[in-house]
């Protein structure tokens, strides 16, 4: 039976042509009053994601 790709997962994570995923930064959704110019630049970047969370999402993505 063909596996599902969990859409929760396909909307937070994005897979770069090299195989890593990247991820959103957590911090940056609201009270943005309260940091820092730099901080918010940096909570724009994407981050890759760890190796033991790598295999994890990749599980949920089968087939992206």
């Amino acid at each position: 039976m063909k596996q599902k790709t969990k859409k929760a997962a396909a909307k937070r994570f994005k897979i770069t042509p090299k195989g890593k995923i990247l991820r959103g930064r957590q911090m940056a959704g609201h009270l943005k009053m309260a940091k820092t110019k730099s901080a918010k630049t940096r909570y724009k970047r994407k981050a890759f994601v760890s190796k033991p969370e790598k295999r994890r999402i990749e599980r949920l993505m089968p087939y992206n």
